[in-house]
């Protein structure tokens, strides 16, 4: 089993101030902003990586 995964910053005041919120897996608290929030990975997309341009950057 892996270790969870940890939000480098809160997504709502951009603190790093972050810890493990007790609502279950995937939730955090922000001591900044007194605001909890969940992550979820939702999984891989089925596409891909697709580039914009047709053979990327060439030097």
């Amino acid at each position: 089993m892996s270790e969870r995964a940890a939000p480098f910053h809160c997504p709502y005041c951009g603190d790093e101030d972050l810890r493990p919120g007790e609502q279950g897996h995937g939730a955090w608290e922000c001591a900044a902003c007194n605001r909890a929030f969940q992550l979820k990975f939702l999984g891989l997309l089925a596409r891909g990586l697709q580039r914009t341009d047709a053979e990327g950057d060439r030097i």
